[in-house]
């Protein structure tokens, strides 16, 4: 896999440029992220599917609190239909600095995205559904066929996250751009795949990297500040110590962004932050780090902020994948 996350905190059509690019550029699989104070995606996903021919298309990551997750299923099923058998689905417990301005922070849990996807598979296989779990469900359907089948991958970093998507989804985005994360979300995911019934087929472990590429190296680590600031506050406590990052200032961040005061925020964030949560700096180091990363992952996602210029960084980020040696 060879991924491209688009963030709705750009207009719309410039989203819409950014993905047809991203196909030209032979990127598979498009995520449009899911919070609630950017734009919707699935107004872009809508786009997106009239204006493309192969590349594959869904949320992520989206979370099964803020819809419905019938709801969820019914408009994954929509860009399914409306992209001719693109739609995929990216699907996991959600950011907890956003939730938590929902009150819905203290819902995330590893039971509900399973059943939400799990429901969510029967819909698309025309099945009327009746869930009394997480959420609740009456003898609901779909009045559509759905074309294709349509991948789920979990999105998600934990253990037990991890072991549930190696048994139970089609893949794993697992928020990551270190070689060594990877390495333990490898040991994570087969011990789920163990359990992992035949007839489910290959498993996709792809690193959801934040990605931050220019030939100015020092502008890339810039732009990557936001979205590691966003990774650092909800990062478990065993991935902080794993870099040797605090847990104080990390908790310091997700309080900031809550509040709304992202400056101060990224201001929070460290050199080390960086280099433990993005792929950050020249082409070359990229291709380094994704070619690391690519020892233990099947793939990459381009994630936020993929670089200072993001026309520029989509080229050069594909350019970087095509050039490790696991690719060449």
């Amino acid at each position: 896999m060879l991924g491209l996350e688009l963030t709705p905190e750009h207009p719309v059509d410039d989203l819409v440029e950014l993905g047809t690019q991203a196909e030209r550029e032979g990127y598979n699989s498009c995520f449009v992220s899911c919070h609630y104070n950017n734009r919707d995606p699935f107004a872009v996903l809508a786009r997106l599917a009239a204006e493309t021919d192969d590349i594959r298309l869904g949320p992520g990551v989206a979370n099964p609190y803020e819809l419905h997750p019938v709801t969820l299923a019914g408009k994954v099923a929509t860009v399914a239909e409306a992209s001719g058998g693109r739609g995929l689905l990216g699907i996991g417990p959600g950011d907890p600095s956003t939730l938590r301005n929902l009150g819905l922070e203290d819902e995330r849990g590893l039971r509900s995205v399973l059943e939400a996807f799990k429901v969510a598979q029967k819909l698309w296989d025309g099945e009327r559904v009746t869930h009394d779990g997480t959420f609740e469900a009456t003898d609901a359907g779909l009045n559509f066929d759905v074309p294709g089948e349509v991948p789920v991958y979990v999105g998600g970093e934990g253990p037990h996250m991890c072991r549930m998507a190696g048994k139970h989804a089609d893949g794993l985005l697992f928020n990551g751009s270190h070689p060594d994360d990877l390495a333990w979300a490898r040991e994570q995911v087969d011990i789920g795949v163990e359990d992992r019934p035949d007839s489910r087929g290959e498993f996709t472990l792809a690193a959801y990297a934040s990605v931050s590429v220019s030939e100015d190296a020092d502008a890339a680590r810039e732009a990557a500040r936001p979205p590691v600031a966003f990774i650092t506050a909800g990062a478990a406590p065993p991935v902080l110590d794993r870099h040797g990052i605090d847990a104080d200032r990390a908790s310091d961040i997700g309080e900031k962004i809550s509040a709304g005061a992202f400056s101060e925020a990224f201001g929070l964030v460290t050199p080390a932050m960086i280099d433990a949560f993005s792929m950050a700096g020249t082409p070359d180091d990229v291709a380094d780090r994704m070619d690391a990363v690519l020892e233990h992952a099947d793939g990459v996602v381009v994630g936020s902020p993929v670089g200072p210029d993001l026309e520029e960084a989509i080229t050069l980020a594909a350019a970087a994948y095509r050039s490790t040696s696991r690719r060449r």
